[in-house]
């Protein structure tokens, strides 16, 4: 399994990456985890604009979301066009948000691009990836994913506070791609987002292999985050996440 970070820009993109993007693949499968802000672009650098087999979207804040609809676009009207529908599993009413974020109610709907399957706590099979969904801390619907492949695995917290779902979901993980929005302060609000010593705690109770922050809000001084990390008693490498980094589950 090959790991893609193409955006890891927390609520907005950054100057030096897209909001949040993941990039997973396997056996000729690509998935995508997120669809956010500035994504589409950067997703060219690494995979042809056609050839994404299914996209999971953790919840619909826009920086997780809002390029779908640019991706309807290509997809709707691209010199091939029509598509295949591209499976979308994603909070029950992503369908309707997003057709409301395009807004063009004499163009086509979103469902010309896209197959919507609604996302619930458990696990399932999208081409050669076992997923499992988990209800986490946010102020929407919101889920984390593990995603399993040839003994491998990789967890993603999506956007959370502190979430025993997520320590469940990340349990043995090879990788923990953990968001770490907040810097440590009196007075954080709960069940929002983490602080990087707040990831490493997770990644300490769950005993991953390796933690890579990620969701890192650009006015956060990046070298506190990853300071306030090593203070959460995780002893494996914990590095900041980088658009354009790959990891190999081999």
């Amino acid at each position: 399994m090959k790991v893609t970070i193409v955006g890891c820009s927390g609520s907005y993109p950054g100057p030096d990456s897209p909001a949040s993007c993941y990039l997973l693949e396997a056996d000729g499968f690509r998935m995508l985890l997120d669809l956010g802000s500035g994504a589409l672009g950067a997703l060219q650098r690494h995979v042809g604009l056609y050839d994404v087999d299914a996209i999971c979207l953790t919840h619909l804040h826009a920086d997780h979301c809002l390029d779908m609809c640019g991706y309807h676009v290509a997809r709707t009207y691209g010199p091939d066009a029509p598509y295949p529908l591209v499976p979308v599993y994603a909070p029950a009413d992503a369908r309707a948000r997003l057709s409301r974020a395009y807004g063009m109610p004499d163009e086509p709907d979103i469902e010309t691009a896209f197959d919507f399957v609604p996302l619930a706590p458990g696990s399932f099979e999208i081409g050669p990836f076992t997923l499992t969904a988990g209800l986490v801390n946010h102020p929407v619907e919101a889920y984390g994913f593990r995603v399993a492949h040839g003994g491998r695995c990789v967890a993603y917290s999506g956007d959370t506070g502190e979430s025993a779902e997520l320590v469940r979901l990340a349990a043995g993980a090879d990788l923990l791609l953990c968001e770490a929005s907040f810097l440590d302060r009196p007075g954080l609000p709960p069940d929002l987002h983490l602080t990087g010593r707040q990831a490493a705690e997770h990644a300490a109770k769950a005993g991953v292999g390796r933690l890579v922050l990620t969701h890192l809000v650009p006015w956060n001084d990046q070298r506190t985050v990853l300071e306030q990390a090593a203070s959460g008693g995780f002893g494996g490498p914990v590095e900041l996440a980088r658009s354009g980094a790959v990891y190999d589950l081999a």
